[in-house]
């Protein structure tokens, strides 16, 4: 799959070899020797011996995916528990893809079946390369697709670990496939015309030329592409609860995450109290080493570090005023990595570009509002659609903001719940289009064969 002179490795036989091509034909060998003929349940055997495997070796999963983006050891063991369980979820759905039947009336059988598109190219982004690898990858394979895997150039080392663990598991050679290089190899894997189906998590630019790449092969994609999650805090909810959660989103990854809530939106009569309370936590925030296990690592490279302290200069200049934080760590333990001061930007203009863009690290903007519909109109004021957040104890005020924000998943009081995997995940607008997770996913793995049969008289 690589273009000449680009280095790409991928799992075959548990051996690693240099050669993108060999990895396209093994792939496609699989396909055609029958992974996806194989009976169901034996699919389901083999997704679930790669979870058991996952789970087994996770502290040296862990490890590597700390060191590869700088995340805390504690965040990335999660990280793993959430590759394992799509595998679970998925594998308990292999053998459940049904079709059905239509009625056409005395002398005729008509049914659709469920089948796979074949190879599926899968565009893993740096912040959460196994978790967000497992996500696509699981549903492909339950399917009965081959998957050839490109993992971010800054972070790939889970991935081919993940493509050795799949060997063991029993997953024939060639089903499941690594790839690795820059953006010349995710080029030639997205313009390749022996891919039958691409999924990219990434940047809305990437995204574009991606699709623009496929539409040349007609190639079905699935596409992720951020988001400026807005997260409304309404006067009447339980602050102490909406506080920690927004903190939290902080220490998440350095809030390098696609559903980071960073675009606060406060009703002008909670502002005080809530900037209050959230400044005291963001202030508590350890910064530290990710394998020292501190409540937030490093960004994960300088060319992401310099983006985000561009962003708040930016802020400062456009009247945003920084409550806490907004620049570079001091502290001599942290000198030599790329660790940002988690940030609270107050008095964010609506249409600024801090409140229009995916800033990506660290950063908390605070816009207020000062009624409900002025609070859904920020919400809706930006390219993007992916999760919004609604904090209120007021049943009518939670169930109006959900139906009128434009976005793919809406969190009212809480940003996170045991069992999510099973949750649809995907955007409006530019966040995307497709669904991750949940049986939902399966529609972007399958496609569907009608068969028509007239048995009666001629």
């Amino acid at each position: 799959m690589a273009d000449p002179g680009t280095s790409a490795i991928g799992a075959v036989d548990g051996r690693m070899f240099i050669d993108g091509q060999r990895t396209g034909s093994r792939a496609r060998q699989a396909v055609d020797r029958g992974w996806a003929g194989l009976p169901p349940v034996r699919r389901v055997r083999m997704l679930n011996q790669l979870a058991r495997l996952l789970r087994e070796r996770s502290r040296a999963l862990a490890e590597l995916e700390s060191l590869d983006v700088g995340k805390p050891l504690r965040q990335a063991e999660d990280d793993v528990a959430a590759a394992a369980g799509y595998f679970e979820f998925f594998a308990g759905v292999a053998d459940k893809v049904f079709g059905s039947s239509i009625p056409l009336g005395q002398g005729f059988l008509d049914f659709t079946l469920r089948e796979p598109l074949g190879i599926s190219a899968q565009i893993v982004p740096w912040n959460y390369p196994l978790r967000l690898a497992s996500r696509g990858i699981a549903p492909a394979l339950a399917a009965g697709n081959a998957v050839v895997a490109k993992p971010a150039a800054e972070a790939g080392l889970s991935i081919l670990y993940l493509a050795e663990l799949a060997l063991e598991a029993g997953i024939p050679a060639g089903v499941f496939n690594v790839v690795t290089g820059g953006r010349e190899t995710g080029a030639a894997l997205a313009s390749h015309p022996g891919i039958n189906h691409i999924t990219f998590t990434g940047s809305v630019p990437t995204g574009i030329a991606i699709m623009k790449a496929a539409a040349d092969n007609v190639v079905p994609v699935t596409l992720e592409l951020g988001g400026k999650s807005p997260n409304l805090v309404f006067a009447d909810a339980d602050l102490e609860r909406a506080a920690a959660s927004s903190a939290s989103t902080l220490m998440q990854n350095a809030a390098q995450t696609c559903t980071a809530p960073t675009r606060l939106l406060l009703e002008q009569g909670a502002h005080d109290r809530f900037i209050e309370l959230l400044a005291t936590r963001i202030r508590a925030i350890r910064l530290g080493r990710g394998l020292d296990n501190p409540d937030m690592g490093p960004v994960v490279s300088e060319r992401q570090m310099e983006r985000v302290l561009g962003y708040i200069t930016a802020g400062s200049r456009d009247g945003a005023r920084a409550i806490t934080g907004g620049v570079r760590a001091q502290a001599r333990e942290l000198a030599a990595g790329y660790f940002i001061e988690p940030t609270l930007l107050d008095r964010v203009e609506r249409g600024s570009v801090l409140e229009q863009e995916e800033i990506f690290g660290p950063v908390l903007t605070v816009t207020t509002f000062e009624s409900l519909d002025e609070a859904i109109a920020i919400a809706n004021g930006t390219p993007y659609g992916l999760v919004t957040g609604v904090w209120t104890k007021d049943l009518s005020k939670a169930m109006t903001a959900a139906t009128a924000v434009k976005s793919g998943q809406v969190r009212v009081n809480g940003y996170s719940v045991e069992g999510s995997i099973g949750l649809p995940f995907g955007g409006y607008k530019r966040s995307g289009f497709g669904r991750e997770q949940g049986i939902e996913a399966l529609a972007s793995y399958t496609q569907i064969k009608n068969v028509m049969i007239n048995y009666g008289p001629s």
